[in-house]
């Protein structure tokens, strides 16, 4: 089978980095992986942490290799991590991400073709402690983005022949969106297996995250002016948008005020985090 190499970039992710790693170990593929796990500028154990799962691995005949970087940084990470694969399929992984047991098999299974391709999992939003969190993560998810299209946040998977379309990562605040871009919608494949993805707790949080998100957005319009196009159905219609909302007020109402927050502070830019 061809050969996965699994690049897991994680700073300060000693309380993610083992469940991120166990339910790894816990996934159906039969054949060879190697997981790159890179510890960048981290103040905790995480490199510690994420070398104890070692013994599990070789106990699949996987591999898992650690690599420590002084500078902080994801997209440096990124591509030491790409530095350290070998041939065969991708998967770009975050620390805080759990993958559902059958959907590294079939990652591999749609990536298995000679035509570029790109794929993903089905996104679910791990259960949130705030109130305010838990609306606006129930009516994000039922949008067109992400519940019909391959979103990345977290998670993606390209063929050898499909990372062959760029070079080194770029810095740019939304590597994940850099990436799913390369490709037409028709080159991304949604495989219909979850995996959790973690969303900021509270107000504040939320709208630090999303307002982030729309810089990475409009700076890779900026940089890469011809990358937009690849977008795809990404914004309900108005229709679509009035539905959506009489399904779930309480859903809606949580979604519009993080959007307006957000607009009211386009001038604060800044590196978040989703919790």
């Amino acid at each position: 089978m061809t050969p996965c190499s699994i690049i897991l970039p994680a700073h300060d992710e000693a309380d993610y980095i083992g469940p991120c790693l166990a339910h790894l170990l816990r996934q159906d593929h039969p054949g060879p992986v190697a997981v790159i796990v890179v510890a960048n500028g981290c103040r905790d154990d995480t490199a510690g942490r994420a070398r104890a799962h070692a013994p599990g691995f070789a106990a699949r005949g996987w591999t898992l290799r650690v690599e420590e970087l002084a500078q902080g940084g994801k997209i440096g990470a990124l591509n030491h991590g790409d530095a350290c694969a070998g041939p065969g399929m991708r998967v770009y992984l975050d620390a805080d991400i759990r993958m559902g047991p059958r959907l590294l098999s079939g990652l591999m299974r749609v990536l298995e073709a000679p035509e570029p391709r790109y794929a993903g999992g089905r996104l679910v939003v791990a259960p949130a402690r705030s109130p305010v969190s838990r609306a606006y993560a129930r009516f994000w998810q039922k949008l067109p983005f992400v519940a019909q299209a391959v979103t990345g946040a977290g998670l993606f998977a390209v063929n050898q022949a499909a990372r062959a379309r760029w070079g080194a990562f770029p810095q740019v605040i939304s590597d994940d969106t850099f990436a799913r871009l390369q490709f037409e919608e028709a080159e991304r494949f949604l495989v219909d297996e979850p995996y959790e993805w973690p969303l900021a707790e509270g107000f504040a949080r939320l709208v630090r995250v999303r307002r982030r998100q729309d810089l990475g957005v409009a700076e890779i319009a900026r940089l890469f002016p011809d990358l937009p196009r690849r977008q795809g159905h990404v914004r309900p219609g108005r229709g679509e948008l009035l539905r959506l909302a009489a399904a779930d007020p309480a859903g809606f109402a949580a979604y519009a005020a993080v959007a307006l927050a957000v607009r009211m502070r386009r001038d604060q830019p800044g590196w978040a985090r989703g919790r």
